[in-house]
């Protein structure tokens, strides 16, 4: 990508759209182009063909997504599969259509199978059954991988994906009853500690281990990605290092000053048992991260206090 060209971020509102947005004024590209879900509806076909042909992007992120925790997409899956596998399908058909230059699809990890090998690599996908707690989620980001690779295919396009791990960072969604762990562990421990209550309840055993990826260090990835990748294959994006929930917990207690005790709910499903991302392949294109994990929480916590209090 040059500075001056012209660059279309779905999903800018969002945590990763916002980020990217961030990290690209950052190295001087300005020429940026992005909609509100009120100005443009990415599930109408017709609406984002008609976005692509007036403004002319000349690269695209594909970063708006409808996404939420296992409370969420396990009470509203028709919801999940339906709004993802609109708006991808609808972008990067328009993109093709359009003649853009480059395009860069973001998956999830939470969408390879629930019993993959771990570390898992990037050909893990499709071998195994898939988490049932996620499954209309990931059938549509999946959708939106194979996308790629088969317009690559048929049409010669530079169309790419990369496969976040589990993210977290300024602008990320705080309610309970859609957040994912992190942000929903920040506000419980923070109001646990405002209110002076005695203990905090954790779903599940806290035995499932996860990776996280500060959303900043993300950000600069797809935007090296960009500049130096192209291949079929999707690429994994994460630190290659993972932590049990209740180590998790532990973190976040300290961070944010609660000294209250931690208590499980084990009615709640715990969810994959594990989700560490082989990232040799990224590391291959000379990237690594750089926010290590109690550093970023305490970002995260920082901007929680300035925004939400």
């Amino acid at each position: 990508m040059e500075k001056e060209s012209k660059i279309y971020i779905a999903g800018h509102r969002g945590m990763v759209g916002s980020a990217i947005i961030r990290r690209l004024n950052e190295l001087g590209y300005n020429n940026l182009v992005y909609r509100t879900s009120k100005e443009l509806d990415l599930r109408r076909q017709s609406d984002v063909e008609k976005f692509f042909e007036e403004e002319k992007p000349e690269y695209v992120f594909l970063a708006a997504a409808k996404v939420g925790g296992i409370h969420a997409n396990n009470t509203y899956p028709a919801e999940f599969i339906y709004d993802n596998l609109m708006i991808e399908t609808n972008i990067i058909h328009s993109a093709y259509k359009a003649g853009i230059k480059k395009l860069l699809f973001l998956g999830s990890s939470c969408i390879y199978p629930k019993f993959a090998n771990q570390p898992i690599k990037e050909e893990e996908l499709l071998s195994g059954y898939l988490e049932p707690t996620n499954e209309a989620y990931a059938i549509s980001k999946i959708t939106g991988i194979e996308l790629c690779k088969f317009y690559r295919r048929q049409y010669g396009v530079d169309f790419i994906s990369a496969m976040p791990t589990n993210l977290y960072g300024i602008n990320d969604n705080f309610d309970l009853e859609t957040s994912h762990v992190m942000p929903a562990l920040i506000r419980k421990f923070h109001e646990a500690k405002v209110n002076g209550d005695k203990e905090v309840v954790m779903w599940g055993t806290g035995k499932p281990r996860r990776e996280f990826l500060y959303v900043d260090d993300l950000a600069d990835a797809l935007i090296h990605l960009m500049n130096n990748y192209s291949d079929e294959i999707h690429v994994n994006m994460g630190t290659g290092e993972d932590i049990e929930i209740r180590e998790l917990a532990e973190i976040i207690k300290k961070v944010v000053g609660y000294e209250g005790k931690i208590v499980n709910d084990t009615s709640k499903p715990d969810g994959t048992p594990r989700k560490l991302l082989d990232v040799e392949r990224l590391h291959a294109t000379g990237w690594k991260h750089k926010v290590e994990l109690e550093e970023g929480i305490k970002k995260v916590y920082e901007w929680y206090l300035r925004e939400y209090e």
